[in-house]
């Protein structure tokens, strides 16, 4: 941008931009509502003293600033960015455990208050007790006391039955409605058993399973494939909201599980370990993977509507929450390849992400660039999958169980076509790819294991911030790396068969009559590197070096 625009319309224009970017409109809401307003403002009175220097040199610099000039302005900006960040980080991290040591103290005092209770309760209960023994006694001799009048004898015991009477109802207290609910401990085993009474529990109405047991599963009318994927159903819907009374299930629960189905990744529960529910949604959202359709969604809400009919028939509930609803089984949005410009900017643009270093993104993407290859094979490459076959180092993409942190990890590619024999581009080796491989157990060894097993989920998050900073659209993420190897493969002008293409990016064969997709069935490695060499890219590797 530098280089084709002047000084003055960068720095009004490119500048603020940036600005804005850091300084938006939730992080202003957000710090407006902190209580501690007087540190917010003092932030952003330092960032704007900073960008009122940045703004003075800029306009101290000549008409035609020099290169050099331009740089240093670049730089100064990127420093200034750099430090309000690392500012806004550290007074997030404060704020964070100023409110967890806020609920430390506040569940510190909820506890010495039931230890309280509990000690009130073990110490009244046998007084209580000895003194309804002792008003018994008096009320026995009052009826044998010869001396003591009828009335009299009749005044006293009344008063005596009203007195145990409080006694008693108060011995049977347990503890507070408010400590129960608000989580605190409750009073002790002894002390419950030592006070009988008790109050009535408010009895609920028969749960989702219970109802999907009855009406679904024991129905001998229903044919297995509705009984297994009625199961299905179920299980999603207990898994995001428990197994609830179906009295319980209104329209706004069952709008939510709506919201929560239609942002699933499509490979939920299709593979050996998946992430929870919700924590799958929030993964599908950040890595922008591909999600369940329409039609998906809309035969898990017919499925339920179904049992409800049974419900509301029967009285079980009021009204169906099922029914209605709209749902969008057109087309999703297609992913498509890069285009010329989009690749420009991502191969020339500088990383930002933190999580992952400048180098493993610029590996990452490159290797990427030049083999189709799927994020989670690039993430899951390991060292020894790098191989020289027949003479020509190639990336040997394959299933396998290996022991980390003390224990065991599997790995597959996404399909059977999958696991296949990568050539390695010439542009790939003589930029150093190879300099990646090390002692450890992965090529790329920087990145981190999520708590649910993926591999890469902190970079996959990094990359999809740093394209939408760049403006990118949503058509385009990571996997458009693979349409547009894909796309440049098959427009090629070389002498290349359609088969050598799907094995060289894991695609399921067009042709599976005449066999396979991978070098053991018989593709020799000669002619995947053919295909290999087939891609070239007028920006070559960009600004991408490690």
């Amino acid at each position: 941008m530098l280089r084709v625009m002047g000084t003055r319309y960068y720095f009004r224009r490119a500048v603020p931009r940036d600005i804005q970017a850091i300084l938006g409109r939730k992080e202003f809401s957000l710090a407006l509502k902190t209580s501690n307003r007087v540190i917010a403002r003092e932030r952003a009175g330092l960032l704007y003293g900073r960008i009122g220097e940045l703004f003075d040199k800029a306009k101290d610099a000549a008409p035609k600033p020099t290169h050099a000039e331009l740089e240093a302005l670049i730089a100064l900006q990127e420093q200034i960015i750099k430090d309000h960040e690392s500012v806004r980080d550290v007074e997030r991290a404060a704020a964070e455990a100023k409110r967890k040591a806020s609920e430390a103290q506040h569940l510190y005092e909820k506890l010495a208050m039931a230890k309280q209770m509990e000690d009130f309760f073990q110490r009244m209960n046998p007084a209580m007790r000895g003194l309804v023994e002792n008003l018994e006694r008096l009320r026995v001799n009052l009826l044998v006391e010869s001396k003591v009048g009828e009335a009299e004898k009749q005044g006293l015991q009344n008063q005596i039955e009203t007195l145990s009477s409080i006694i008693k109802s108060v011995s049977h207290i347990e503890e507070p409605e408010t400590a129960i609910e608000s989580g605190i401990p409750t009073v002790s085993k002894g002390v419950r058993e030592a006070t009988k009474a008790k109050k009535p529990t408010k009895k609920h109405g028969p749960t989702l399973t219970e109802m999907a047991e009855r009406f679904v599963y024991q129905d001998e009318s229903k044919s297995a494939g509705v009984i297994k994927d009625t199961g299905n159903t179920v299980s999603l819907f207990v898994e995001a909201f428990g197994d609830m009374p179906v009295e319980k299930v209104t329209g706004q629960i069952a709008g939510e599980f709506r919201d929560l189905l239609l942002g699933l990744p499509s490979n939920h529960g299709k593979g050996k370990a998946s992430p929870p529910l919700r924590e799958a949604v929030e993964q599908a959202a950040e890595l922008e993977l591909d999600t369940v359709s329409g039609k998906t969604v809309k035969n898990h809400f017919s499925r339920m509507s179904a049992l409800w009919r049974h419900l509301v028939q029967r009285d079980y509930a009021t009204r169906n929450p099922f029914e209605k609803w709209k749902f969008d089984v057109t087309k999703k949005v297609e992913r498509r390849a890069f285009s010329g410009a989009e690749l420009r900017t991502l191969l020339t643009s500088p990383w930002t992400g933190r999580a992952t270093s400048e180098r493993t993104y610029n590996g990452i993407v490159a290797v990427a660039l030049y083999t189709g290859m799927r994020l989670g094979e690039l993430c899951n490459l390991r060292n020894k999958d790098v191989e020289i076959i027949d003479g020509v180092p190639c990336f040997h993409i394959q299933s396998y169980t290996e022991v980390v942190d003390g224990a065991k990890r599997a790995w597959s590619p996404k399909t059977q076509a999958g696991e296949r024999i990568v050539p390695i581009h010439s542009k790939l080796l003589e930029a150093g790819i190879l300099s990646f491989k090390n002692s450890g157990l992965y090529f790329f060894d920087e990145l981190a294991i999520a708590p649910h097993g993926v591999r890469g989920n902190d970079f996959a998050q990094a990359f999809s911030k740093h394209k939408r900073r760049l403006g990118m659209k949503e058509e385009v993420s990571f996997h458009s790396f693979r349409h547009t190897v894909s796309t440049k493969l098959r427009n090629q002008e070389a002498d290349i068969r359609e088969l050598w293409i799907d094995a060289f990016l894991g695609h399921e064969a067009t042709h599976r009559s005449q066999g396979t997709t991978n070098y053991m069935s018989g593709i020799e490695v000669k002619n995947l590197k053919r295909v290999a060499d087939a891609l070239s890219y007028e920006e070559g590797l960009g600004g991408l070096t490690w």
